[in-house]
């Protein structure tokens, strides 16, 4: 029997996003500008896919009842809000337990939306577990980028009014207002859309949705530049460049070139060292 497809039109609604073309142009310009350095924002579309192409061969390619330890302790250091949070699962016993509920993340006969509900449902529903969600959107999304969106907290986390959309919203007391979108699967999806238009109509052709994973995390990434608080500070220190916090909020700085160690910490607080064999061939 054929599989079902988890992404039928008729299942999610499409919500109408009132986004500032102003806002997204300046966002793409200090990104094409910002990453010339490191040379062009084609290197970090590069990153993002090759990131991706490891999702996917340790959870797609290969059986995913199959994961070990080892590759996924490799595939948080690419999980920027999960890495620091995620320790006390970081050993066999834990890890034991997890395990099942990746795999139940990873079954197509049930709606992204459901799935991402019921794996956070596994764990308590508090401030120390908000890292659960995105550990859940960040698995499904790398391993699959043209089925499921980005759907990080940090996009849009309805709750707290926060995330991309709040950053682009086209309104004159966008800080004073409760932006009437919920955090559900189809709003990620227009976002997309828009996003993806937006590129098409600025000459980006190949690699759209990559860009706009790069996009996202420029926008936000300016936002903890200039207005972030004490939890954002404790993830993304001061940057040295314009283009740090992007790398960080798309777990592009997860590995230390040349050692393998990584951002990835122990219980005890030793960093993890990477790899590449369990992760990539």
């Amino acid at each position: 029997m054929a599989r079902k497809s988890p992404l039928q039109p008729h299942e999610f609604e499409r919500p109408v996003l009132d986004l500032s073309g102003d806002m997204l142009r300046a966002a793409l310009q200090v990104m094409i500008v910002g990453s010339e350095d490191q040379g062009g924002i084609e290197r970090y579309v590069d990153a993002v896919k090759l990131k991706s192409a490891m999702f996917k061969q340790a959870l797609v390619e290969r059986d995913v009842a199959e994961l070990d330890l080892e590759t996924f302790k490799g595939l948080c250091t690419f999980m920027a809000t999960v890495r620091r949070r995620i320790s006390d699962w970081l050993n066999e016993d834990a890890f034991d337990v997890m395990r099942p509920r990746i795999i139940e993340l990873f079954d197509d006969d049930e709606h992204i939306e459901n799935r991402i509900g019921r794996f956070c449902d596994y764990f308590p529903d508090d401030k120390k577990h908000r890292w659960v969600k995105d550990l859940a959107a960040e698995l499904l999304h790398n391993a699959d980028p043209e089925r499921v969106p980005l759907m990080n907290r940090w996009v849009w986390d309805a709750k707290s009014n926060t995330g991309v959309i709040r950053e682009i919203w086209h309104a004159d007391n966008v800080d004073h207002i409760k932006i009437p979108v919920g955090d559900g699967y189809g709003t990620y999806i227009m976002l997309r859309e828009e996003f993806s238009q937006f590129l098409s109509d600025n000459g980006v052709f190949r690699d759209v949705l990559f860009y706009v994973d790069v996009l996202c995390a420029q926008i936000y990434a300016q936002y903890i530049c200039e207005q972030g608080g004490s939890y954002l500070r404790a993830d993304f220190t001061a940057p040295e460049d314009p283009m740090q916090h992007t790398r960080r909020l798309l777990g592009l700085d997860g590995v230390q070139p040349g050692d393998g160690r990584t951002r990835l910490k122990s219980i005890d607080g030793e960093a993890f060292v990477l790899d590449d064999s369990k992760t990539l061939n």
